[in-house]
């Protein structure tokens, strides 16, 4: 005999599993959350202005007048 299958919720499963593929795609594609991204931008920050501080001569173009 056959399975009955309510049409409505196999077309919200189908699209579940459509979505859910799809995530997974962009996931590969663009690769990091939103906090990472900011834990290094403000990791890349924090060491810049260490560097900065920490220079023996400014740059030819810092000339302060």
């Amino acid at each position: 005999m056959a399975e009955i299958v309510s049409l409505r919720q196999a077309r919200k499963q189908k699209a579940r599993a459509d979505k859910e593929r799809l995530a997974e795609q962009n996931r590969a594609l663009h690769g990091r959350s939103k906090a990472e991204k900011t834990r290094d931008t403000e990791a890349a920050k924090k060491t810049q202005n260490f560097l900065e501080g920490h220079r023996r001569e400014r740059p030819a173009g810092d000339c302060e007048a």
